[in-house]
């Protein structure tokens, strides 16, 4: 290719000159940042949930006592139930 035919078609489509958008030019404006609702509500409840306990070690530390024991007996029935319980309702 010759370099002025590569020099032609650069200036047909004027591919030499920079390219500013709209908001390059607009030095007002500034970024901002919305929180909805439901993310501020979802935030506030994994804070709650960070803080508090998950395991209730006295309950722990009494089931371990009654299956060293040998006196920890679930009926299946029982488990089937909450199960279900949880699952349903």
């Amino acid at each position: 290719m010759r370099i002025d035919a590569y020099m032609q078609v650069n200036q047909l489509y004027k591919t030499n000159k920079a390219k500013r958008s709209a908001s390059a030019n607009a030095t007002d404006t500034r970024d901002s940042l919305e929180i909805s609702d439901f993310g501020n509500a979802y935030q506030v409840a994994k804070q709650a949930v960070s803080q508090g306990t998950s395991i209730r070690a006295d309950r722990v530390r009494d089931i371990k006592e009654r299956m060293a024991a040998g006196t920890y007996n679930v009926s299946i029935e029982d488990v089937a139930d909450r199960l279900a319980d949880q699952l349903i309702g």
